[in-house]
């Protein structure tokens, strides 16, 4: 079997996301996804990674995976995850795996040694339809000033209700059996000052948002705190100390995750678990931060990483420091399918990201298929690969570019 295409697909709807299809001469197709940066991403996957890619036998995924790294895409490898490098070798890394499992006639979890859980606990990302996969800076919560609240957009806005109601959300939640919610209600604050200071009212008026959650719905329901990476050390731990009584299920991402020494003095100064990182997840990074005992949880985004290739070592290199992993996942439905995959093969799996308006929502717009997700729970499937296609619709639409490379 041999590459023959590569096709990627950008939607001016869903202008964050970019797909990518390989095409080979055995008739499979293989998806890939990856997330922001979109144009750059495109060019770098047609000037780069596709000359390399087609003739060659799209199985021998290790091989791919290692000369896109350290021999055709970034071998001088600059900034180690989240770089356009990274972001187009982790939607062909995906497409690579769907190609390998579906000529095997086996879902992708069965390459990675089968299922170790019969369903996994989700945990709902307080977002909204429209959150995130537009490239616009304002659909972003942290963009809002700290008396602002980002408008309700469709009839689902989680955001909007962990600003204007979060007790009510919660309670909207457990009544869907969803008992875990993450939200963040101090990144305003950390746009005013850069992450170096929050005055009193703000704290107190984040605290609050976090208190009604407890008011209302009590142990019933576990809170995340994101806070997006947007702290600097003493600020972080100020929130932290403010947070403390409320038994906050985690902290995700509190500080700028490059400084490992920081991370390591913040895990040590906190009583709850420390999650980490979408930013900087790499192999590498995670090496670092769990030598260090900085991270309590690794949380990599495996559309930025490296795929499914980086997302397996990363899992077990977690599972070798008594660790769980629980993927990262507030992008595309493509990706949602290969946390699916990999976290339901990792026997250190905690539990999957998913955002209840994004699967009642725009994910249906895009792929023909969507995992099972019943009263908080989502379960394995056993479609060949990955599990689902790009709908013809999408691929239709007058807003939709598709660019292929022979």
């Amino acid at each position: 079997m041999k590459i023959t295409a590569l096709e990627t697909v950008h939607v001016a709807e869903f202008s964050n996301l970019v797909w990518v299809h390989l095409h080979t001469d055995a008739g499979i197709v293989g998806l890939g996804e990856t997330f922001r940066n979109s144009d750059a991403v495109v060019t770098y996957l047609h000037e780069t990674v596709a000359p390399y890619l087609i003739g060659k036998d799209p199985r021998q995924v290790e091989r791919h995976a290692d000369a896109l790294v350290n021999r055709v895409g970034n071998h001088f490898f600059g900034y180690p995850s989240r770089s356009i490098e990274y972001r187009g070798n982790s939607a062909a890394d995906l497409a690579l795996w769907d190609i390998k499992a579906k000529a095997l006639g086996v879902p992708l979890h069965e390459l990675l040694g089968g299922t170790c859980h019969d369903r996994l606990r989700v945990y709902n990302t307080c977002a909204s339809d429209g959150y995130n996969k537009q490239a616009r800076a304002d659909i972003n919560s942290h963009q809002f000033g700290p008396g602002d609240a980002p408008a309700p957009v469709g009839a689902l806005d989680d955001l909007a209700a962990q600003h204007a109601d979060p007790g009510a959300l919660a309670e909207s939640l457990l009544a869907d059996g969803i008992t875990a919610m993450k939200v963040w209600p101090f990144d305003a604050y950390a746009m005013e000052s850069r992450g170096h200071h929050i005055a009193p009212e703000g704290l107190e008026t984040g605290v609050a948002k976090l208190r009604a959650i407890r008011d209302a719905v009590g142990s019933r329901m576990d809170i995340m705190l994101e806070l997006h990476s947007l702290w600097h050390l003493p600020a972080a731990l100020q929130i932290a100390r403010a947070v403390d009584d409320l038994g906050l299920y985690w902290l995700e991402d509190p500080i700028d995750t490059a400084n490992f020494d920081d991370l390591a003095r913040y895990r040590d100064a906190v009583n709850a678990r420390v999650t980490a990182s979408e930013n900087l997840g790499s192999v590498r990074w995670c090496r670092e931060a769990l030598q260090r005992g900085a991270v309590d949880v690794v949380s990599s985004d495996l559309v930025w990483l490296g795929g499914v290739t980086a997302g397996r070592r990363i899992a077990a290199l977690a599972e070798a420091f008594d660790r769980p992993v629980a993927f990262h996942d507030c992008a595309g439905p493509v990706g949602f399918w290969t946390n699916l995959h990999l976290l339901f093969a990792a026997p250190n799996a905690l539990i999957m990201e998913s955002v209840r308006a994004y699967t009642r929502g725009f994910y249906r717009d895009i792929l023909t298929e969507l995992p099972r997700i019943e009263n908080g729970y989502v379960f394995p499937e056993s479609k060949p690969g990955l599990g689902a296609e790009l709908n013809p619709a999408l691929l239709a639409r007058p807003d939709t570019v598709i660019r292929r490379t022979d």
